[in-house]
């Protein structure tokens, strides 16, 4: 079996993803709670927008810019 630069490729994008996806998951429900109402569509969201980096990328800054709701505990 020879093994080239796209297996060696497949390997890793198949092994990054899920952790770079649980990771934005994970931090847009922490910043969710904090500034929305519904942090666990901010994570779906945040899962799904891993998909493509970038956005990923855009998105959390966005939620790291948005303002803090009040809470009232």
């Amino acid at each position: 079996m020879a093994i080239n630069a796209t297996f060696i490729g497949q390997i890793i994008a198949f092994l990054v993803f899920p952790v770079l996806a649980i990771t934005v998951a994970w931090v847009s429900y922490y910043l969710g709670k904090r500034k929305t109402e519904t942090p666990k569509l901010v994570a779906a969201i945040g899962f799904f927008s891993a998909i493509i980096p970038p956005l990923a990328l855009i998105y959390l800054m966005v939620l790291v810019f948005k303002k803090d709701i009040n809470q009232i505990d």
